[in-house]
């Protein structure tokens, strides 16, 4: 079975609420339709609903099942805008500005999900990401563990001619520029959490580098090796790399030679990147001429789920993205709420 057919089933074994803010996008629509009948979760599309009606009816989309939710006229408006105001106040928003700004139906999404109201959020057809991973950030919140958001890829080599078969998370390939030692630290522990979540296999983990075991002497390198040490003194029983050549980190004979003591043993399904140059150039690379299925930018590190999608996503990629939402939600259900400290502006 491959990877993604394996979230699918786990999102639909216990279906959790996503809110969709971008409700008049034809690809929305349609990915919210295919959500619903395969039972992958319940949706609500916030905007306005005779907007939406219409939007629906142009692209031959039934609405049946789907909850719509019209931020100008909701019952929970003042509610939210009360919830932002006490968020946004040492930011110097004021009441009114956040009664306007909950018209927004990203925030309104956010707020939601903030709330309880619904699990998790899927946005970025519309949105830029900047506006996406903000109110991700501002309204929902980091997690008590986490020091930082970031992002990674669900990389899919399932088919015939993949020499390596499953599922891969790459990370960070979408947010965290240029991470020191301690962010890279933590994008591999968040990495790691969402293989277990999402490949539903145990990490291992590739701090990916120039160098294999200290074959060469740099400052980047000694970032990737403190990175793994962190990430060991945290976590001693990770299977974890410290700097690590792709073809040692993916090719069992190679790492064999290279890297005789290894606990990952050329066998990683974790692979950390050690900036978002490298990150953003290794999954277009395995995309575009290894014919991998990328999933993402998916965002880790948050209070509750909030997605990110390319603007140039299909309705398969909504779809995706929604059920890997779904099985962040079931991982997170329950976890302590944590207050966020408001650091983007």
């Amino acid at each position: 079975m491959k990877a993604i057919e394996r979230i699918i089933n786990k999102a639909q074994k216990d279906r959790k609420r996503v809110v969709l803010a971008e409700a008049t996008d034809p690809r929305v629509l349609q990915a919210a339709r295919q959500v619903v009948d395969n039972q992958i979760a319940h949706i609500t599309l916030i905007g306005n609903e005779l907007q939406v009606e219409q939007a629906a009816e142009q692209c031959h989309v039934s609405l049946e099942g789907i909850h719509i939710v019209s931020p100008q006229s909701s019952p929970l408006r003042e509610v939210l805008a009360e919830r932002l105001y006490l968020l946004r106040k040492l930011k110097g928003m004021s009441y009114s500005q956040a009664l306007e700004k909950v018209d927004d139906p990203l925030t309104f999404a956010n707020l939601m999900v903030r709330e309880g109201l619904a699990d998790g959020t899927v946005n970025g057809a519309v949105y830029t990401t900047s506006d996406v991973v903000r109110a991700a950030i501002q309204i929902i919140g980091t997690e008590a563990k986490s020091p930082l958001v970031s992002s990674f890829f669900l990389m899919m080599l399932c088919e015939a001619f993949h020499n390596l078969k499953g599922g891969l998370i790459f990370s960070d390939c979408g947010l965290v520029i240029n991470p020191d030692a301690e962010q890279l630290a933590a994008i591999a522990i968040a990495a790691s959490d969402s293989a277990r979540g999402l490949l539903m296999e145990e990490p291992k983990v590739a701090m990916l580098s120039f160098s294999t075991n200290g074959s060469a002497q740099h400052e980047s390198v000694d970032k990737v090796r403190e990175a793994a040490r962190l990430v060991k003194r945290q976590h001693p029983q990770l299977a974890i790399d410290e700097d690590v050549q792709l073809d040692a980190a993916i090719v069992t004979e190679i790492a064999e030679r290279k890297v005789p003591d290894s606990t990952v043993k050329g066998r990683s399904n974790v692979l950390i990147f050690p900036n978002l140059e490298a990150g953003n150039i290794g999954y277009k690379l395995a995309e575009r001429l290894g014919g991998a299925v990328a999933i993402g930018p998916l965002l880790q590190g948050l209070n509750k789920p909030a997605n990110d999608l390319s603007r140039g996503c299909s309705v398969t990629d909504i779809m995706h993205v929604i059920a890997v939402t779904a099985v962040q939600a079931q991982e997170s259900a329950g976890a302590e709420l944590f207050e966020p400290e408001l650091s983007v502006s």
